[in-house]
């Protein structure tokens, strides 16, 4: 029974290594881009498995003790308490971990390479406009990838939503 909790590791290198796979993973989040965060598919589901997958033996070493899990559990924990904290308070650092939000579209024109970029399809542009009612691109006066991957739409004064 004794053998459920004894560390193969000192407690140190579980905090070490949750701290290192969560900084690798928070950038390997933000390199994947702003749209691939709010579009959750059945292909964002199965890479966040395999990767789950993948990151684990890096995480606990092959320890397989419910006190390693704890400590490593723990780590994640205060450590994502601790960013929101940070970037809570301080607006640059706030920037550097969230991003900023990306202009799609201002004043009826929609800016064809920054969807590109931003890996928006015309496709999911379009469900935007739909989703707030609008019909004609020139009834837009903006249009932002938020932060969270989600698009909003500011319409122009004196337009009429169908």
């Amino acid at each position: 029974m004794s053998e459920l909790f004894q560390l193969s590791a000192p407690w140190w290198h579980f905090v070490l290594r949750a701290v290192v796979i969560y900084v690798m993973m928070m950038l390997l989040v933000r390199m994947s881009g702003k749209h691939t965060i709010g579009q959750f598919t059945t292909f964002d589901l199965v890479l966040v498995i395999l990767i789950g997958n993948a990151v684990q033996n890096g995480i606990n070493g092959g320890d397989n003790s419910l006190t390693g899990a704890a400590i490593m559990a723990t780590t994640l924990v205060v450590l994502n308490y601790l960013v929101a904290v940070a970037t809570a308070r301080n607006r640059p650092l706030e920037k550097l971990v969230e991003g900023v939000p990306v202009v799609l579209a201002r004043h009826g024109k929609v800016f064809d390479d920054v969807l590109k970029r931003q890996l928006v399809s015309p496709a999911d542009f379009r469900e935007a406009l739909r989703v707030n009612n609008i019909v004609d691109v020139n009834d837009v006066d903006l249009a932002l990838l938020e932060t969270n991957g989600h698009i909003s739409i500011v319409t122009r004064q004196g337009v009429n939503r169908r």
